[in-house]
């Protein structure tokens, strides 16, 4: 007994030697569970769990999608049809590479599939994921008879983070394929369909103007885009746009150190009536990228630029799976998405805030009231950790505009007489019935005399004469 409690001591210190210096972070991401802080029994279901097509060994076998089984079949003859191949040739491909798939995924995905069980399960998925994605693409998903509600429900599915697929059998599939540029640009168009911006944005000055977000980092030769981890990797890459790579970070320090706010006091404004009330308006930004925030104060008004974002039924799965993502122990990243929304839920607090930002063109709201909108922010962006580095500059200007009170008067001054057109004629009516009772004041004093004077005074002078 004693020699087993020493062996146990010795193999714990053991442990204690051995372990690294750093956490060991893979050259990319595996496909894992959801993090456990995030496992609320109550979100779950409502935000992690697919509805209509289980993707990959986690929620293989899953009730709820037995029925997308039998279209994964379909939508995998439709595949190999369009791009004139066999099944036996593909399957070898994924076959061939199975080792290496199935380090894709964490250790507990797996474990219980053979590389036979495992190979078959990534080829069905992958063809009838590209399929899916083309036929949607060229809206002919209907020639399947698929009903609406489950292409819905599939469209979120495939951007939840324990139903992924790697990429790697993505590309595996399309590069085996004589249709590899049509798939990889469905993909792209599949994506930015889902990003969930509206399309239409304000005109800006040509040389303010950033690239679109459909324009992808392959025209950028010098900065070669890394292949993504699987599709919901893509979707945080073209939301967030070109970024700097977050290893670099620290060796890259600000050019201006000296001028960047050292003021990390708690922030005093809490939502957009109140920067509203303070002569803060909002804006388009130049692009639909989420990390294109920024704020500029005129005079005594300041303008706050936000990018565009749809709101529906599928935003707050979206970037829950998002932030679930960025929190991974094995991705390193900057969590810009979980930084967004955090901010984003800093200025929704009610059903007027998010009325403001509708106005402004800001919030496009399909998903009912604006106090479900508010309720959707408030439920996502609860119990955060954002990377306080990003949005800090912007955070410090909307403080020292909110701060200088001056600016706050004058803003209130105008928007209680200039914020409609009753009010601004009112405030026009009341100018000039002060000027022109200053007018009548000043003649009745300082008046000139008149003609009818002179003759009277003329006629008087004769009259004394005589």
């Amino acid at each position: 007994m004693g020699e087993v409690r020493n062996g146990s001591r010795e193999e714990r210190f053991k442990k204690v030697r051995e372990a690294p210096e750093t956490p060991d972070y893979s050259l990319k991401p595996k496909i894992q569970r959801v993090p456990l802080m995030l496992r609320n029994s109550n979100t779950y279901e409502k935000y992690y769990e697919p509805r209509a097509v289980a993707i990959g060994p986690f929620h293989h076998g899953n009730p709820r999608c037995e029925l997308a089984e039998e279209f994964k079949l379909m939508l995998t003859k439709r595949f190999l049809n369009y791009t004139r191949q066999t099944v036996e040739a593909l399957h070898q491909k994924v076959e061939e590479k199975i080792k290496e798939l199935r380090e894709c995924y964490a250790k507990e995905a797996t474990q219980s599939c053979d590389d036979e069980t495992l190979a078959w399960m990534l080829f069905l998925d992958g063809c009838s994921t590209l399929q899916f994605i083309q036929s949607f693409v060229d809206e002919k998903l209907e020639e399947l008879s698929i009903k609406r509600d489950q292409i819905a429900f599939a469209q979120q599915d495939l951007f939840l983070l324990e139903n992924q697929v790697p990429y790697q059998v993505l590309e595996l599939l399309m590069s085996s394929s004589n249709k590899c540029g049509e798939l990889k640009k469905s993909i792209e168009t599949y994506v930015q369909a889902n990003i969930g911006a509206p399309g239409k944005t304000q005109p800006k000055k040509p040389e303010q103007t950033q690239p679109n977000v459909a324009i992808t980092m392959e025209k950028e030769p010098a900065h070669p885009e890394e292949k993504p981890a699987h599709l919901l990797d893509l979707l945080r890459t073209r939301m967030l746009g070109t970024q700097k790579n977050p290893d670099n970070q620290d060796k890259d320090p600000p050019k201006n150190p000296d001028k960047r706010p050292k003021d990390h006091s708690v922030q005093s404004f809490r939502n957009v009536q109140e920067l509203d009330a303070a002569g803060i308006h909002f804006t388009l930004s130049n692009s639909n990228y989420l990390g294109d925030i920024s704020f500029v104060s005129h005079c005594f008004a300041g303008f706050l630029s936000l990018p565009a974002i749809s709101v529906d039924d599928s935003t707050g799965p979206k970037f829950m799976n998002l932030i679930a993502y960025e929190m991974c122990p094995d991705f390193k990243n900057d969590f810009a998405v979980t930084s967004y929304i955090s901010f984003l839920d800093a200025l929704i607090d009610h059903a007027d805030d998010v009325k403001k930002l509708r106005s402004a063109g800001v919030v496009y709201n399909l998903l009912g009231s604006d106090k479900e909108v508010a309720q959707l922010f408030n439920e996502i962006g609860t119990d955060l950790v954002p990377n306080t580095d990003i949005y800090r500059d912007v955070k410090a200007e909307i403080e020292k505009h909110y701060k200088t009170k001056w600016k706050t008067w004058m803003s209130q001054f105008c928007h209680d007489h200039f914020s409609s057109p009753w009010t601004f004629l009112a405030f026009v009516g009341v100018l000039a019935a002060l000027g022109l009772t200053g007018i009548q004041t000043w003649f009745a004093v300082y008046s000139p005399p008149s003609p009818c004077d002179v003759v009277c005074q003329n006629l008087k002078m004769r009259w004394n004469l005589k």
